[in-house]
């Protein structure tokens, strides 16, 4: 049995993967800050046949990090499986280089980096306890230096955003650094380009058809990869992403 916890699974990408691992056999931790939509979610999931359940979680609150992890050991013992999906994208006309909100920025900073930084060390006990651990950081195409600063790609004229998209950048450094620790240990930490997908994020923005659970397919695929899978990896459906 194959139990696996994603954050920030009460809507949207995460609540897709959630659902996918389910239909795959694993116990599913639908982890959430919204109480009511936590619990919408899984009773959703529930009804549809999964094996799901709730776990209030607040990734930029240690205390609630830390809660979770002991509930998770008190109730499964171990842990086989961490998404870290849970993510902000904040206003983006308030993180314009020349005209930011600095606590805006720290914002998505707590969320997207720290949060996940808090997740992984509070469960990393749980996790090494798994015979054929997964680590999955829920990256972004944004987060890829090389292609916002590439002329050709359409990223580079996008406006100036402080906040989201360094943080995924953070976020891919903060992975290649867990895969490099974890290796020795077969545990495997991969970053996820979902790619654009219709989701809140995206609310919008013209172009976007591919739907949440296009999105979810690479982070299924990187939670449940062979022992001689990639570590330490940028990957969308399509392949690898540009550093």
């Amino acid at each position: 049995m194959t139990i696996a916890l994603v954050t920030g699974a009460n809507k949207g990408i995460g609540r897709e993967i959630a659902a996918r691992l389910a239909t795959l056999d694993a116990t599913v931790l639908l982890a959430a800050r919204d109480a009511g939509r936590r619990e919408e979610a899984v009773s959703a999931l529930q009804a549809a046949g999964g094996d799901v359940h709730p776990l209030a979680l607040d990734v930029t609150d240690p205390a609630s990090v830390t809660a979770a992890a002991v509930e998770v050991e008190r109730r499964f013992g171990r842990l086989d499986v961490l998404v870290n999906n849970a993510g902000i994208s904040g206003s983006q006309a308030a993180q314009v280089p020349g005209g930011t909100d600095i606590d805006v920025v720290r914002a998505v900073f707590e969320t997207n980096v720290f949060g996940v930084i808090a997740v992984i060390e509070a469960f990393l006990p749980l996790l090494r306890r798994s015979t054929a651990a997964r680590i999955v950081n829920m990256s972004s195409s944004v987060g890829s230096l090389a292609r916002m600063s590439d002329p050709a790609h359409y990223f580079a004229r996008m406006p100036g955003w402080l906040g989201y998209s360094p943080s995924k950048s953070a976020l891919n450094q903060i992975t290649v650094q867990y895969a490099k620790q974890l290796r020795p240990e077969g545990i495997l930490v991969n970053a996820a380009d979902p790619g654009p997908c219709v989701t809140d994020f995206t609310a919008g923005i013209p172009g976007v058809t591919r739907t949440a659970a296009d999105g979810a397919a690479i982070a299924v695929q990187l939670a449940t990869l062979p022992g001689d899978g990639p570590t330490g990896a940028y990957l969308a459906e399509s392949g690898p992403v540009p550093w």
